[in-house]
């Protein structure tokens, strides 16, 4: 634990989109549970934006606007008492430098602990099937390569397909029977062309996923990666170690080493929770010097 009172506080960045964010939400207090036990649940703070804004600066590529929208909502959940904070979407962690310099809460970046589970997994060929932003925009390329594992991108007709199963029908709620098997067939064939791994890299795609293929070593659903190291996170605390020799995935603005007495307790604190996503990814989650981004 890393607060007097229960686990530390999650911070999440949500409502891109709502039906994924109920995921986190459903997630993330049934790995409390099943860790705690009884009638434990999550302690979460939710910042939920309307995501018609959020589409708005993504398709017109105003990801300068993007940044802020988030450092804002980033701002607002450490004002509200939370302890590390987390983008419930993958796109947006494009901007993920503006949500670090907005805070002193150190940031478990989906990317970095999607990757480094991959690694695990012993994946060497995974297809990252999300948004054009995320695929097209290579952000998870360097993450994966780093680690061994070579990113596949889909062509040209399969990403048209998915963005718009993405923005048309899952971020409004609505899962069909023709994308799911659309969705199916796409990641069937990928397996035929050599890929040993299908990362959903959207946190809309796991909807699509059917119940007995959750948990699948091939198949990295980013929201379950994600809610596992969060967890990790708030419950492991100062207990939690880490080998110093990790990538950094999270920052905030301030270093645990900042001034004052109220600081340097708050900056423990997030630390230690920071420190204990290792445990569950493998890689270190450390504080960011000042003036980082």
């Amino acid at each position: 634990m890393t607060r007097a009172d229960g686990p530390a506080v999650i911070g999440l960045l949500g409502g891109m989109s709502w039906p994924s964010t109920l995921a986190y939400y459903r997630a993330l207090n049934e790995g409390v549970a099943k860790a705690l036990g009884g009638s434990h649940s999550a302690r979460v703070v939710i910042w939920s934006q309307d995501y018609a804004e959020v589409e708005r600066l993504q398709l017109s590529g105003d990801w300068d606007g993007a940044g802020d929208l988030l450092a804002a909502g980033a701002r607002g959940l450490e004002a509200a008492g939370a302890d590390l904070v987390a983008i419930a979407c993958n796109t947006m962690h494009r901007v993920s430098g503006a949500v670090r310099a907005a805070c002193d809460l150190p940031l478990v970046d989906i990317v970095e602990v999607t990757a480094e589970a991959a690694r695990q997994r012993g994946i060497s060929r995974a297809a990252v099937l999300g948004t054009r932003f995320t695929a097209g925009g290579a952000l998870f390329d360097a993450a994966l390569t780093a680690r061994g594992v070579e990113p596949v991108l889909p062509g040209p007709a399969d990403q048209a397909l998915i963005d718009r199963i993405i923005y048309d029908e899952l971020c409004r709620g609505s899962v069909t029977d023709a994308a799911t098997r659309a969705f199916t067939d796409l990641r069937e064939r990928l397996r035929g062309e050599g890929v040993d791994g299908v990362i959903l890299a959207c946190t809309e795609l796991g909807l699509l996923l059917p119940t007995a293929e959750h948990g699948r070593p091939a198949v990295l659903d980013t929201v379950d990666v994600h809610v596992e190291a969060l967890v990790a996170a708030s419950l492991g605390g100062a207990g939690g170690t880490g080998s110093a020799g990790g990538p950094v995935i999270a920052g905030g603005k301030r270093s645990a080493g900042g001034t004052g007495a109220a600081g340097s307790a708050g900056d423990a604190r997030r630390t230690g929770a920071a420190t204990a996503a290792t445990a569950a990814s493998g890689t270190a989650v450390a504080a960011a010097e000042v003036g980082g981004t």
